[in-house]
C-alpha cells in the first residue's frame, strides 16, 4: 500500500540506515528499556527499536499509517511487545500507559512544526523520560545547545531539564519527501527537575522570571525586568549583588545567574 506524505502534519519519512542506527545508539538502548516512539510513520525505526528494546509505545496521529503498522508489527502487537496507539502526541497522557518519571526513553521523528511545544511537555512534565532523542531542524539543534554562545529562551528552558548534544547532522536528501532544510539528531540526556530542588527554586518563578527577560530580545535584560517587575524590585541593587552587569542582554547570562536573579526577584 503506497501512503504518501501528508504536508499537513510535517510528514518526512527518514530513510537513512545510519540516522536510524545512530538514533538507537544516543538513546542507549537495551533490552530493559520502555520506549515511547514518536510518529512511527512506516515503522523503520519500530523495527530497530523492537529488535532491542522491551517494550515499545509507538504513538502516531496519522490513521492511514495504523492499518500498515498493524500489518507489518502483527506479531509484536500480538506480543504486546508493540504498544500501538492512535493520538496526537501532544494530547498524550504518558501516565495512562504506565510511563512515569524516570522509567522510560523518548526517541522521536516529529513533525518540526511542534519541537518547542514537545520538548516542553514532556521536560516540564511530572512523568519525565530520561532521555529524549529527537530528529529536529538542523537550526534548532544549534540554538538548542547555544553553539554561537548566545542562550535563548529554548536554549535556557532545555538545559535547566537536561543536558543537550548535537550527534550528527542529517542532510534533507535522507527523507522522503524532501524538506528544505537539513535536520539534525538531538541528544537531551540526564533528564531530571534537580536544577529546582538543588538550587531551592521554584519552577513556576523560574520560567516567569526566564520569558519576562527575554520578552524583548534586543532590550537590555535590566530594561525587560523593569517592565514586568519594576514595582516591588530596585534592579539596580539585585543586578549589584548578582555581579550582573546592567548592560547586559538575556542571551549572554549563563544559568548560574538565573538561579542568582530568581532568589532575588520579588515576584
Amino acid at each position: 500500500m503506497k501512503i504518501n506524505a501528508k504536508k499537513s502534519l510535517g510528514q518526512n519519512f527518514l530513510k537513512s540506515k545510519v540516522a536510524l542506527n545512530k538514533m538507537l545508539e544516543a538513546g542507549e538502548v537495551n533490552n530493559e528499556d520502555t520506549i515511547l516512539e514518536v510518529g512511527p510513520g512506516k515503522g523503520v525505526l519500530t523495527e530497530k527499536l523492537l529488535e532491542v528494546a522491551k517494550k515499545v509505545i509507538a504513538v502516531e496521529k496519522d490513521d492511514r499509517l495504523i492499518s500498515l503498522l498493524q500489518e507489518k508489527f502483527a506479531s509484536a502487537i500480538s506480543s504486546g511487545k508493540l504498544q500501538l496507539i492512535t493520538a496526537d502526541i501532544l494530547d498524550f497522557n504518558p501516565s495512562a500507559y504506565q510511563l512515569l518519571a524516570g522509567n522510560y526513553k523518548i526517541i522521536a521523528n516529529i513533525p518540526y512544526y511542534i519541537t518547542g511545544q514537545f520538548l516542553r511537555k514532556f521536560l516540564e512534565s511530572n512523568y519525565q523520560p530520561t532521555k529524549i532523542v529527537v530528529m529536529v531542524q538542523k537550526e534548532i539543534a544549534q540554538r538548542i545547545i547555544a553553539r554561537d554562545g548566545k542562550e535563548s529562551l529554548l536554549s535556557i528552558s532545555v538545559k535547566v531539564f537536561g543536558t543537550p548534544k548535537i550527534i550528527m547532522k542529517v542532510g534533507k536528501e535522507n527523507f522522503s519527501p524532501a524538506p528544505k532544510v537539513d535536520s539534525a539528531i538531538l541528544l537531551i540526556n540526564n533528564i531530571s527537575k534537580k536544577f529546582f530542588t538543588d538550587n531551592q527554586i521554584s519552577e513556576k518563578a523560574f520560567f516567569t522570571v526566564l520569558h519576562a527577560s527575554f520578552a524583548h530580545k534586543r532590550k537590555m535584560l535590566i530594561g525587560n525586568l523593569r517592565e514586568i517587575f519594576s514595582h516591588e524590585n530596585n534592579f539596580q541593587e539585585i543586578f549589584k549583588i548578582c555581579k550582573i552587569n546592567e548592560k547586559i542582554r538575556a542571551e549572554d547570562l549563563t544559568l548560574p545567574y538565573w538561579v542568582l536573579l530568581t532568589q532575588k526577584i520579588t515576584l
